[in-house]
């Protein structure tokens, strides 16, 4: 594929303070905000080229900025994953460090003027310069190629600790990339120290202008803590890399690559960092990893914005009020969402006054939360307030257009929910579950308008998880799925359609795997060895630990259902049952709890962890070819995206189907790859 060069757009521009114009680089590509900056040997030319020709203009300063809403998202990785050999790398590595230390290196100041969404390569171009400004509307900021199986390979391994030291770089570096690719958000950066000035976005260039023109004549002095270059740089990176080791156990060689990198930082940027920080990115770039981090990418980036199966989304109808039924954790968590998303009222209710007071109250305390750590201002907080309302009546819900519940996991009580509010609510209202694991369509089959039921299986916590599966059942209308996709896409969710079949997608996944665990436990695999069988790996956490985020119950209640469809794949613990039954913590300080481990019932038929694995791994690829045979998705790719965004399947995988085809495992059980 071509590269869309991102030119760099030379202006001189008077500014007031100053004898001399500064030089303004303005990042573009020549399309709208859809299509952000991006950085390949074109786009590097032309940066080299303008930073030379500002030179030769005898500028007061130089500045860096990006087109409305976007400042640069980094390398071109179309034209990475073209790479064919190791020397490409390195040369566009090369490239790219020669152009930035122009801006680094130069007499003249340099400023970047960080106006939007700065990632990869972006935000290193801007780390670069002498000075950095960033606006507070920016969208995204991150050095995330440890997700993709690569390192800052243009001098973000070697300008950002020393600048910020090493315990927010590392965290930039390595911690977020890790955690599902979290960005940061442009104040937390500005506390950082990645930026000296956070400016409102309105009249952000002028403001930058202006700011750049106080530190050139002196009226501005810039002041940034002293970096702690002592033993306490070591000590972090050390600790750094044995908890990466506890949770990765190796099976992410960029983190280990980054880590080696910030302990050459301690020494400043030398010639020595930057030229191993080239080489580790060449080393990396010809990996099965980073194939696998850009297919991941691939699938985030553009298939969750555009999912298959998706109705015209001109027939969704539009959401004025929205209703929820029940005033539990869960439910609280929704209103807060729905109210946060699309602004409208939102109105809870639940059996009894107690119950309804304890869920506003939740969402109140979540909205005062965000205000006292600066998230969210007093004004906003006042409004979101001011939306949400409970009753114990249901009569609230007349005029709502969406209605989604989230009460007891039980076939008859959700019937129950939905035949009675059906002789309430508008005829054209959208009825939404939130049920993880029962058939929708049964849900809908004695409503007089079943068309109008869907189901909306979000995960937790609800503001995190960025997955929402979205299920049609056998009447559900396109009108209706239509507004359940409008939807989520206000909610900031990423949308999966899938089949109304058992447990969708995720859980039957995750219950299948889990099941073969048990199984081995039930053998008489003790349960450590069961336990640790997957860390090779490098999945984000073991299935004691997922068992105890999911709770024994909730995991034995789902297994029951799935138990019930499929008997022959789904077994029913009686150890997990009696687990469930306990109401014992599985883990104690992160540890197996011991009082958990005399409660098991064993056989003599211990498995070791290989041989664990080896089940786990085959029960997935015959699980996720029944679904796909079943038409539970509409490909495979929707599968790998519901396991990426909906159990954190990690990046350096490159989604579960790709992995299992990779390691032989689909072949010889099901006798063909899934791609």
């Amino acid at each position: 594929m071509s590269e869309i060069v991102t030119h760099a757009k030379l202006r001189l521009i008077a500014v007031p303070g100053l004898d001399r114009p500064a030089a303004l680089i303005t990042l573009d590509n020549g399309l709208d905000h859809t299509k952000p900056n991006t950085f390949g040997p074109g786009g590097l030319t032309s940066l080299s080229q303008a930073i030379d020709e500002a030179h030769a203009a005898n500028p007061s300063f130089i500045a860096v900025t990006g087109k409305p809403y976007i400042f640069c998202v980094g390398a071109d990785l179309t034209g990475f994953s073209a790479m064919t050999s190791r020397e490409q790398v390195v040369e566009i590595g090369r490239l790219g460090h020669a152009t930035f230390a122009k801006l680094r290196e130069s007499t003249v100041p340099t400023f970047a003027f960080v106006n939007g969404a700065a990632m990869g390569g972006g935000l290193e171009v801007a780390l670069h310069c002498h000075y950095r400004t960033l606006s507070s509307g920016a969208a995204a900021l991150a050095l995330p190629e440890v997700s993709l199986g690569l390192i800052p390979g243009w001098g973000g391994s070697q300008v950002l600790p020393n600048l910020i030291g090493i315990v927010p770089a590392a965290q930039v570096v390595v911690q977020n990339p890790l955690m599902m690719n979290k960005m940061l958000k442009p104040k937390q950066a500005f506390e950082m120290g990645v930026a000296d000035a956070l400016l409102e976005p309105a009249d952000f260039l002028e403001r930058s202008l202006e700011w750049a023109a106080g530190v050139v004549n002196g009226t501005v002095t810039v002041n940034r803590a002293e970096v702690d270059r002592s033993e306490m740089w070591d000590a972090v990176v050390g600790f750094a890399r044995g908890e990466l080791d506890k949770r990765l156990h190796g099976a992410v060689p960029a983190a280990s690559k980054a880590l080696d990198l910030l302990t050459l930082a301690k020494n400043g940027v030398t010639a020595e960092g930057i030229e191993t920080e080239i080489q580790a990115l060449a080393d990396l770039a010809v990996t099965p990893e980073l194939r696998s981090g850009l297919y991941a990418f691939d699938l985030v980036q553009r298939r969750a914005k555009r999912p298959a199966g998706a109705p015209d989304k001109s027939l969704a109808r539009k959401i004025t009020k929205v209703g929820v039924v029940g005033a539990g954790l869960m439910a609280s968590q929704l209103a807060l969402l729905f109210a946060k998303r699309l602004e409208v009222p939102v109105v809870l209710t639940d059996l009894d006054q107690a119950r309804v007071d304890k869920g506003v109250g939740y969402v109140h305390a979540e909205i005062d939360k965000a205000v006292s750590k600066g998230r969210m201002s007093v004004g906003t907080a006042a409004k979101l307030r001011g939306l949400v309302s409970g009753s114990v009546d249901k009569a609230v819900f007349a005029d709502a257009d969406l209605v989604i519940e989230a009460v007891f996991e039980e076939l008859s009580v959700k019937k129950a929910v939905w035949a009675e509010l059906e002789q309430i609510v508008k005829p054209e209202t959208v009825l939404a579950t939130n049920t993880s694991s029962l058939s929708v369509t049964a849900m809908a089959a004695d409503l007089a308008h079943p068309e109008r039921v869907v189901g909306f299986h979000f995960f937790n916590p609800v503001a995190m998880m960025p997955l929402l599966e979205i299920v049609r059942g056998e009447a559900t209308d396109d009108a209706t799925l239509a507004t359940a996709f409008a939807v989520g896409k206000q909610l900031k969710k990423s949308c999966v359609l899938v089949k109304d079949a058992p447990a969708f997608v995720v859980n039957r996944i995750l219950t299948r795997f889990l099941g073969e665990i048990w199984n081995a436990v039930d053998a008489g695999t003790p349960l450590k060895t069961a336990d640790r069988a997957l860390d090779p790996l490098g999945l984000p956490m073991r299935p004691m630990a997922l068992l105890a985020l999911v709770g024994p119950a909730v995991a034995a209640h789902v297994g029951g259902t799935l138990h019930g469809a499929f008997p022959d794949r789904f077994s029913a613990s009686p150890n997990l049952a009696a687990i469930a039954k306990s109401g014992l913590p599985l883990l104690v300080d992160e540890r197996l709890n011991p009082e958990v481990e005399a409660l098991l019932v064993q056989g003599d038929a211990p498995l070791t962890g290989e041989q664990v694995r080896e089940k786990a791994l085959a029960a997935l690829a015959q699980e996720i070819r029944l679904m796909l045979d079943e038409g539970v998705v509409a490909e495979a790719a929707d599968i790998d995206l519901c396991m990426i965004l909906g159990a954190g399947w990690p990046f350096h995988l490159g989604g579960i189907t790709p992995y299992l085809d990779r390691a032989g495992v689909s072949e010889s059980v099901t006798g063909r790859r899934f791609a």
